[in-house]
């Protein structure tokens, strides 16, 4: 059936009742959003044919994608967090705003509560034999390039399995395993000791990864490492490192990497010095550079739904 019927009276009519264009009541930002959403979706069933059996399946998945609680992942997959950064750095340059560690994706596996140590945290709780230890450390500095102290740098990665506390589905995990937070003093340094992480896969029975098979693609993500930064008067920073040497690095369906954001792991010893599980151990030099308030408001803190436990 290729009739097309957008332009029509009747459906422009159904599409402004649907979405109460001209009421007195509701939130203005929601109808004009609703409104343009539903009609881009009604032109796009008009311009591709769609039937009701391909309408329904999609009304089906949906339904999934909310059971399985995946609807963050699916927006990382389909480049939607990926096109946030892209506007927030063109937002920038229109700002003249430039310099600073560049951001990236957030994803979906954040918990906020972290015990915030002074300096230096090891956040390796759980023992495991298939990671060799690795410390993350850095500086943060301002616009001056200068250390900020107080600054608090929060990290968050995978274990080995390429399983995240909080969100392991064997519930082998402790609370906060490989999540910590850690206050800069005054020269403004840091310091993760940890263990080398693996990337991971989404589920393979999710709705995720279910769509990502109709499009032919994987639904895997390179070794990495998450970071929020703050501090007074600065702009929080969300972004993460790839693990060097990893083949998934360019092919990330995430889509989160930058060259800036792939730092070289350097082989070191004295890790038993340091409390690592063995004297042998890998480091990465991160530095973090962070960008002043815009006009006294900080524009890169995104409200969205996060975990939270209390440590």
């Amino acid at each position: 059936m290729s009739v097309k019927v957008f332009e029509t009276r009747e459906v422009q009519n159904l599409l402004k009742a649907a979405a109460n264009l001209h009421g007195a009541n509701g939130n203005a930002r929601i109808t004009q959003i609703t409104h343009r959403l539903l009609s881009d979706l009604f032109k796009a069933i008009d311009d591709l044919d769609m039937t009701p059996d391909e309408i329904w399946a999609g009304v089906t998945y949906f339904n999934k994608l909310g059971q399985d609680g995946e609807a963050a992942l699916l927006a990382a997959g389909l480049g939607l967090e990926k096109y946030l950064d892209i506007r927030m750095d063109a937002e920038d340059r229109e700002a003249d705003i430039h310099g600073g560690t560049p951001r990236t994706i957030e994803g979906p596996l954040y918990v906020a509560g972290a015990p915030v140590r002074e300096r230096v945290s090891k956040i390796d709780v759980d023992v495991d034999e298939d990671a060799a230890p690795l410390v993350i450390r850095g500086m943060v500095s301002g616009p001056d390039g200068k250390p900020l102290a107080g600054a608090v740098v929060e990290c968050w990665h995978a274990n080995s399995k390429g399983f995240y506390s909080h969100f392991d589905p064997t519930g082998a995990q402790s609370a906060f395993n490989l999540r910590g937070a850690v206050k800069t003093g005054s020269d403004g340094e840091y310091e993760f000791r940890t263990l080398m992480p693996v990337g991971y896969g989404c589920p393979p029975n999710g709705a995720t990864q279910q769509l990502l098979n109709s499009l032919g693609r994987h639904g895997n993500r390179p070794a990495h490492v998450h970071f929020f930064v703050t501090s007074d008067r600065m702009r929080k920073l969300t972004t993460q490192i790839n693990i060097e040497g990893d083949p998934l690095i360019w092919d990330d369906f995430a889509y989160a990497t930058r060259e800036e954001l792939v730092p070289h792991v350097v082989e070191k010893t004295g890790g038993t010095a340091l409390g690592l599980k063995d004297d042998a151990y890998k480091e990465i030099e991160f530095n973090i550079a962070l960008t002043p308030l815009v006009q006294g408001k900080d524009n890169q803190v995104v409200n969205r739904p996060r975990a939270s436990v209390t440590a």
